[in-house]
């Protein structure tokens, strides 16, 4: 199958993960297989900072089986299993400086048809709308853990830069002391796949 997307570079990683998740809105997540290619827009994200970051899985350097990648360069895919749903992160941050990027929304772009088969919903907004619901609808799984997102079957392509951002409180992090208040969260104004 041809793959029209051209992914972003290896530099375009290189950011403070603030700036870096600001700057993955507008861009598109795309996941290619024998079968089909699908996307979305990058509508909402969350950036969880490491070390000093309590909501993050990496905080005060935990080093697991699971967030071993966060270790490595940035712009590496960072999947993980939340009770029954699959969650992809961007891996941000320099080496051995373990942050990452929540994809928490996107607004379906291409091979809705296949992310209806995948995720049957009778409101074409609710497809895409969490974490959760997005890697369903695009086949976004554990194997893809530790791809580059430059140059592998699931690539973010350069798209349109949003005209308002706004940035609040993550989400679902109450356990996780001040850092549940960090204004961490981004999002596209006024899109109605924003998962809240």
């Amino acid at each position: 199958m041809t793959n029209s997307f051209t992914p972003l570079p290896k530099e375009f990683y290189e950011e403070p993960t603030l700036t870096l998740a600001q700057k993955l809105l507008g861009c598109v997540l795309v996941k290619i297989t024998d079968e089909s290619i699908t996307s979305g827009v990058i509508v909402e994200t969350e950036a969880y900072l490491g070390a000093i970051d309590r909501a993050a899985h990496s905080f005060q350097n935990r080093r697991t089986k699971r967030t071993e990648i966060m270790f490595s360069e940035p712009g590496l895919v960072y999947t993980y299993q939340m009770h029954t749903h699959c969650l992809v992160n961007v891996v941000s941050g320099p080496i051995n400086t373990p942050e990452a990027i929540l994809i928490r929304a996107v607004e379906p772009y291409t091979g809705i048809h296949t992310m209806l088969k995948r995720r049957p919903v009778p409101l074409i907004k609710n497809l895409t709308n969490g974490p959760g619901k997005l890697t369903k609808a695009l086949g976004i799984g554990m194997e893809d853990y530790g791809k580059p997102f430059y140059h592998s079957n699931i690539i973010i392509a350069k798209g349109k830069e949003p005209k308002t951002i706004v940035r609040g409180k993550r989400i679902g992090i109450g356990n996780s002391g001040e850092a549940k208040d960090y204004p961490y969260r981004f999002w596209v104004l006024d899109n109605p796949f924003v998962s809240r």
